[in-house]
């Protein structure tokens, strides 16, 4: 699968990224997201030379979604004090084992991160130099043994959606690495970025961008959301 366009203009760039891409490179020198954007801007616009074009913010490697591209200097530094002042706001969608045993909740965790091990752990209480993290879900239906949830981050933290929802004893579909007892066949996780709503940096106009996986479990929910 290929990147998809789900809004350009002058400024900004979002993609819909497939299951498995990188946004940004590491030790593997696989390509990344963002080398398929600047190739793409580079070939549309005949551009010579370097091309700016840097991600706003990342999804780790198993998940599907919108990721958010500047285009200019200016876009990035605006967009990235719109991250940090939490006026993002994101939405994404879920597959995990089981049904909630609250149906609608609020969580809040005090998150670690082992770098080591690319690992997350949460706590219920503060802990030393663990950082707050909280997330809001709601149930939009149950098919068999997984549920579709519908998440809102009120925070940013690595891998936090995923250790959440173990926490909350509902790990996301095919994540091995936070609880879920088999992988899905092309190694990604069920985890989608949804929607992405703000004022756009630049125009200071409302954004509102959507991207909707493909599930066929839950399609005929998924298709019903906006």
């Amino acid at each position: 699968m290929k990147p998809i366009i789900k809004y350009e203009d002058n400024h900004l760039l979002i993609l819909e990224k497939p299951a498995g891409w990188l946004v940004q490179a590491d030790e593997t020198g696989d390509k990344t997201l963002t080398d398929w954007a600047i190739d793409y801007i580079r070939k549309k616009y005949n551009k010579p030379g370097n091309v700016f074009c840097q991600p706003c913010h990342r999804l780790d490697r198993p998940v599907s979604g919108l990721v958010t591209f500047a285009r200019t200097s200016k876009a990035l530094e605006r967009m990235n004090n719109l991250f940090r002042g939490q006026e993002v706001k994101k939405t994404y969608l879920a597959i995990v084992e089981g049904v909630p045993r609250v149906i609608e909740n609020d969580l809040v965790h005090w998150l670690i991160k082992d770098k080591q091990k690319n690992m997350v752990k949460a706590y219920e209480q503060p802990k030393g130099a663990a950082k707050r993290a909280t997330l809001a879900y709601k149930m939009i239906a149950s098919h068999g043994k997984v549920s579709l949830l519908e998440i809102k981050p009120g925070t940013g933290r690595p891998h936090q959606i995923r250790v959440q929802m173990k926490t909350n004893e509902t790990p996301i579909k095919g994540d091995l690495k936070y609880g879920y007892p088999k992988a899905n066949q092309d190694k990604s996780i069920n985890l989608h970025a949804f929607k992405l709503a703000f004022v756009h940096p630049v125009k200071r106009e409302p954004l509102n961008v959507i991207s909707k996986p493909k599930w066929p479990e839950f399609q005929i929910f998924i298709d019903e959301l906006g």
